[in-house]
């Protein structure tokens, strides 16, 4: 059966109050068309979970644009004012990752691991309200692993069985969300026939992605 069906039906899988994965980082690897399908929705409420706040016109800043975050879950702001004003005026709940910290907590939680220990954030409001964890006479902190409901990911390249492979640093957070979420949407730039795309280039398994999107 075939995976592609249109950004609006992918989009509507989403629902109110979900949480959801967007890979790409400050817009590279993005899914743009998936991010506007979504924001045509008007869904709400949601926990976002993504590698920074890109701009206000480009990547999952235009989701702040339009009032569509409850909680965001993140490494970085600086970019998009709007971000920064919603987190300032205390319209959203932001939690702050340092960059390694979140891509090793969602490759927990694709792994099904009970999460990470890492010294990073130690002595910081990082780390409030944490585990740490003492081994051979050094902290760490327990990061707990990250999973959402939905990740809607970016791809260079997919083959019609849903195979994906990145070219340069389009890759960043998307395997890694592939592997992390219950129901994978993949937006790719290109499509080619099964078996056009070499086995050492698949990047994320067709096994982990549910819908295509072109």
């Amino acid at each position: 059966m075939s995976k592609q069906i249109s950004a609006k039906e992918a989009v509507a899988k989403i629902k109110d109050g979900m949480t959801i994965m967007v890979g790409g980082f400050l817009g590279c690897g993005s899914p743009e068309k998936l991010i506007d399908e979504l924001v045509a929705s008007g869904v709400k409420n949601l926990t976002v979970i993504a590698n920074d706040a890109a701009w206000e016109n480009k990547g999952v800043g235009k989701l702040f644009v339009n009032y569509q975050i409850k909680k965001y879950i993140t490494s970085h702001l600086g970019t998009n004012e709007t971000a920064q004003a919603q987190y300032n005026n205390h319209d959203i709940d932001i939690e702050f990752v340092p960059q390694g910290t979140l891509a090793e907590r969602v490759r927990a939680g694709g792994m099904g691991l009970g999460g990470v220990l890492t010294p990073t954030g130690l002595g910081t409001m990082v780390a409030e309200g944490k585990t740490v964890i003492n081994i051979d006479g050094k902290d760490f902190l327990l990061e707990k692993p990250l999973r959402a409901d939905v990740a809607i990911i970016g791809a260079s390249k997919a083959d019609k069985e849903g195979n994906l492979m990145y070219y340069g640093t389009a890759q960043n957070f998307n395997p890694l969300m592939a592997m992390a979420a219950d129901l994978v949407i993949a937006q790719a730039d290109e499509l080619v026939e099964i078996g056009q795309i070499e086995p050492q280039n698949v990047h994320v398994p067709a096994i982990l992605v549910d819908f295509l999107v072109m």
